[in-house]
């Protein structure tokens, strides 16, 4: 393969408002999408938001089932990936948070079919993103997945999530401040391609977090709030596309939150923990991880480690395990990591514990 050549594939339309998901047939006809679709949702609230696009995608002459399921797993990307071909499904359509989409999205890259995203709640980046998180793969990161070929993202819908994913959202999207500096230091010490258009971006989309983050400080979040998350976590997913790897979305600070799911069994959302993770990777770059703390702290989202549900032990231990959990990608953790002694006198200085 031609080392010059990098291909970027984006979504065909994206569309945010309100009470939409109405028009979900009509912007499937008009892209050509096909005809045979498979909506992969969860078990819970969301299943009935999936059962309202199957009735709208009936009612326009499309054929439609829906397929439910429990956790972002190999198991359950299998059962989606046997009933789809079964169908003849021509399209996946994720309806619902992390798990149904992720799961729709790495099922639809396998078949070969066009994937739809139709997210219910603002918790993560993979909206827009060809990359999904599978649980119980070897380790627990992000894989290649398809592109979606429509977003439609519900504003109503989307406002009526648990206000701890709204903030989680919010989280990921600060995550984004050590990313870059991770990806540009991986950059000069590793000469990895390093994309500045796509780091823009991603910083652009973790600027507008600490921008409008007052309009998350609120008991009851405003809905003009929600579309600017929304529409950075989308800017944020588009980063990657365009980038072609997580590198602008995930740096030393999704390692630690992975070594956190590691070493205690997934413990809060996944937004919660990269916030956590920013704060000592902000640190450990030398910038003003003091002012994203206290950003993090002002809307409520956790900045210490009993928050989350572990203690200062496995705190820790993550922090010494995290640069092992994706060796090929170079962070601020550097090659040997962090030790026992330093990452305790971290934890004291930033007041984890």
């Amino acid at each position: 393969m031609d080392i010059n050549i990098h291909r970027i594939d984006l979504p065909k339309r994206i569309i945010i408002g309100s009470n939409i998901l109405s028009k979900v047939p009509s912007h499937i006809i008009d892209l050509g999408l096909g005809r045979r679709a498979l909506i992969v949702s969860g078990y819970g609230a969301t299943s009935s938001y999936a059962n309202t696009v199957k009735d709208y995608l009936i009612d326009s002459g499309l054929e439609c089932w829906i397929v439910n399921v429990a956790k972002a797993s190999m198991d359950e990307i299998a059962k989606v990936s046997s009933i789809s071909k079964e169908v003849g499904a021509e399209i996946l359509i994720g309806v619902g948070g992390g798990k149904a989409i992720d799961v729709a999205k790495y099922t639809a890259l396998n078949n070969y079919t066009k994937f739809v995203s139709i997210p219910t709640t603002p918790s993560h980046d993979g909206i827009a993103s060809p990359f999904a998180s599978i649980r119980d793969l070897d380790r627990p990161v992000s894989i290649k997945a398809a592109t979606p070929a429509l977003v439609i993202a519900d504003i109503d819908i989307i406002s009526k999530a648990p206000r701890r994913n709204i903030i989680a959202g919010c989280c990921d999207l600060i995550g984004k401040f050590s990313a870059v500096l991770d990806w540009r230091l991986a950059h000069r010490l590793r000469g990895e391609y390093y994309g500045e258009y796509s780091a823009s971006l991603a910083l652009l989309s973790a600027k507008h977090i600490v921008k409008y983050s007052e309009w998350f400080t609120v008991k009851d979040i405003p809905v003009e709030a929600i579309r600017v998350l929304v529409e950075a976590l989308i800017s944020s997913g588009i980063a990657m596309a365009i980038a072609g790897s997580t590198r602008p979305a995930s740096g030393s600070e999704h390692l630690i939150a992975h070594a956190l799911d590691v070493i205690a069994n997934y413990p809060a959302l996944h937004g919660e923990e990269v916030g956590i993770g920013s704060i000592i990777a902000l640190y450990l770059h030398g910038r003003n991880w003091r002012r994203i703390r206290d950003i993090l702290r002002s809307i409520g989202a956790p900045t210490k480690a009993k928050e989350i549900g572990i203690d200062k032990k496995q705190l820790i231990e993550a922090l010494t395990i995290a640069h092992k959990i994706r060796p090929e990608r170079y962070t601020i953790l550097g090659e040997r990591g962090i030790s026992s002694e330093a990452a305790e006198r971290i934890v004291y200085i930033l007041e984890l514990c």
